[in-house]
């Protein structure tokens, strides 16, 4: 143990010398992972309730993507989009099905789709609704996460996303995240589009108040303005729907996807719409050398195979509402609420969250702070009643280990 102690102490050494500190991950070095259970290199076990941030909702090294991804790495793996190849027409088609859409676009990461969106919603402002050259604008919400390039965190509420990073792209307006009133006042001629998450996961796992996302549709349609929903985190079964949106029954006019498409083997994201918006950009408009290359379209297809198969919404639905009864029966004065839906669920806190994600790492579950008094727990999809069990008990014993450090 002491050697492998060691070991996993080298390897940290060596990732803090030579890789930049944009990071500050727990430190658990992992080398190997099985459905919702991680292994470290001391050969401890741990349950992931991170999931890769979502994207890995299948759980880890999923046998039948896998199997998909050996399969296609075996024929072929990149040919550009000078070419075409035999897995990107099938998952065009699944993928579109499965959102009720008729056109998508691939991409790679989550935020190359959130930047193809709002690329294709200004040009339909442009072009479709006629707002004048270069004036066309987009509404984003307080505590917002896109992604990290440059014109992402210019929307971004928070300052460390933003400082020393300047100047931003214009042409955005943002508002306080579930304030109807806020967004009816900030819609203009030149608004093209409203952009939001249904769920903010990174914000602290923020719902939106009861009919606010449908109220917003309503608005959008009013007044002529896109409603983009962007499901990277929250999609795929993770709020126990297909999609967080539709326990709000909106419609959205695109959404945008990534993070568990890919199974947590590959990245693929992707803008799904429809033909009168996505038949908006001709060759050459957009693209991306890796964006719908066949092993990304192989490993995608077998993701959503797997969500739809599995029932695995369905999974999250039932776990996360035993979850989330348990842990507020846990009754700890360090707990303010728990919130969320389905597996993507937040504990607030009174006292600093990355205290409880250390104490709970110490009774085997790995759980991650995001802000500084919110705990993320976001499991695999295909956890069981075993499994929110040691969640439970591991949280009511990293809670009085906690507690017993501030009396």
């Amino acid at each position: 143990m002491l050697h492998e102690t060691t070991r996993a102490a080298a390897l940290i050494d060596l990732e803090v010398a030579h890789g930049a500190a944009n990071y500050k991950p727990l430190d658990v070095v992992v080398e190997s992972a099985q459905g919702p259970w991680l292994m470290d290199v001391n050969g401890a076990r741990f349950l992931d309730c991170v999931s890769a941030y979502s994207a890995v909702n299948q759980g880890h090294c999923h046998p039948r993507i896998l199997a998909a991804m050996i399969a296609q790495a075996q024929r072929v793996t990149l040919t550009s989009r000078a070419l075409r190849n035999d897995q990107l027409p099938h998952l065009l088609e699944e993928l579109t099905a499965y959102c009720g859409m008729e056109m998508a676009i691939m991409m790679n990461t989550g935020v190359e789709a959130v930047e193809t969106s709002w690329k294709l919603a200004r040009r339909w402002g442009y072009r479709v609704k006629g707002i004048a050259p270069d004036r066309a604008r987009i509404i984003v919400l307080d505590d917002n996460f896109h992604g990290r390039t440059i014109t992402v965190v210019g929307t971004s509420s928070v300052p460390q996303y933003r400082t020393d990073f300047g100047p931003f792209t214009p042409g955005f307006d943002r508002i306080p995240f579930g304030d109807l009133a806020a967004l009816e006042a900030a819609i203009a001629p030149e608004t093209c589009a409203f952009f939001f998450e249904p769920i903010q996961g990174e914000g602290g796992v923020n719902v939106p108040p009861p009919g606010y996302l449908h109220a917003a549709q309503e608005l959008c349609r009013k007044h002529n303005v896109l409603f983009i929903d962007d499901e990277i985190q929250t999609g795929f079964g993770r709020t126990g729907d297909r999609f967080a949106g539709d326990h709000d029954a909106i419609e959205p006019d695109m959404y945008v996807l990534g993070k568990a498409l890919g199974g947590g083997f590959y990245p693929v994201s992707a803008v799904v719409a429809s033909r009168a918006l996505l038949g908006l950009f001709a060759p050459g408009d957009h693209g991306s050398t890796f964006g719908g290359n066949p092993l990304a379209c192989a490993v995608a297809r077998a993701s959503l195979a797997v969500i739809l198969d599995e029932g695995l919404a369905a999974n999250a639905k039932v776990r996360g509402e035993e979850l989330r009864a348990g842990l507020r029966a846990l009754g700890s004065p360090l707990v303010r609420e728990v919130r969320g839906r389905g597996l993507l669920i937040g504990v607030e806190t009174t006292v600093p969250a990355r205290e409880l994600s250390y104490a709970l790492l110490a009774e085997g579950v790995i759980a991650k702070d995001t802000r500084d008094h919110v705990l993320r727990f976001a499991p695999p999809l295909i956890i069981g009643a075993d499994e929110v069990t040691a969640i439970l008990a591991a949280m009511e014993r990293a809670l009085r280990t906690v507690a017993a450090a501030h009396a």
